[in-house]
């Protein structure tokens, strides 16, 4: 694979996008989950691009793929927390809609590239 820098990734971009809208998301949420579940979903919320860019930046293939994963249960994490915004009627699904949208073309991308890694291996 010939990227030089994660930042060339179309998927490193898309989850930074995913990452800004998410901290925008979460201003909307109740203050007494500040330090909480918009706490934890920041922090889910940063883990997608960061693995990708940390995996990227290894020297194996195999860690590369590792990191993606891990980006992977990230982006099920935030999925599954904003879902439960939803439910507890914190948001309502059209502030969510987007950011779902984008994390599930996330997911994909990373699917679709941790499939290219491993069968380039």
């Amino acid at each position: 694979m010939a990227v030089k820098n994660y930042q060339e990734l179309i998927v490193w971009q898309k989850a930074m996008e995913a990452t800004a809208l998410i901290y925008q998301i979460v201003k909307k949420l109740p203050k007494e989950e500040l330090f909480a579940l918009s706490s934890q979903m920041r922090r889910a919320a940063v883990s997608i691009p960061s693995n990708i860019a940390e995996g990227q930046a290894r020297n194996s293939t195999k860690e590369f793929i590792q990191f993606l994963s891990v980006a992977r249960g990230s982006k099920a994490e935030l999925e599954t927390q904003l879902l439960l915004c939803e439910k507890v009627n914190y948001l309502a699904r059209t502030d969510i809609l987007e950011a779902i949208n984008l994390l599930q073309e996330v997911e994909k991308m990373l699917v679709a590239l941790i499939k290219t890694l491993t069968n380039a291996r």
